[in-house]
């Protein structure tokens, strides 16, 4: 089931997203890890935020802004589960999100959006924050 998150979720979401993490970003260094986590709380305020539960347990979530998937992290427990590929749908269809950004290094969200129809249309050499992690910027 998918649901709207709200403040009180929030811890649960920061598990999930290190358990993510953790098992997908083996090319992030130990203090950008570190900066991200104390940074999370803050961007989950600056997006519209749905979590995915199973058996009454949130284990994946997405952000979106406007057009844009900001952030989908799924349980690592719960990865190649299908959870993924249901709140991305659900983002296309009911948030009418069409841009998603990844990091380059990050080859299976890169393939898992591929997958699903996104396009790359640009490269970034940095991230967001100045930080040394290629982004790729796709569309459908």
């Amino acid at each position: 089931m998918i649901r709207e998150i709200t403040e009180m979720d929030y811890a649960r979401l920061m598990e999930i997203w290190q358990s993510a993490v953790i098992n997908t970003h083996d090319f992030l260094k130990e203090e950008d890890f570190l900066y991200y986590k104390e940074m999370l709380p803050v961007y989950f305020k600056h997006v519209a935020l749905s979590g995915f539960e199973k058996d009454g347990v949130l284990v994946g979530f997405i952000g979106t802004s406007k057009e844009n998937l900001e952030m989908l992290f799924i349980d690592n427990d719960f990865r190649g589960t299908g959870i993924g590929k249901k709140l991305t749908a659900f983002a296309i269809t009911n948030l009418k999100v069409s841009k998603v950004d990844v990091n380059e290094q990050n080859t299976q969200a890169l393939n898992f959006y591929k997958h699903l129809g996104f396009k790359i249309v640009k490269r970034s050499a940095l991230d967001e924050k100045g930080k040394e992690y290629p982004i790729l910027h796709m569309e459908l």
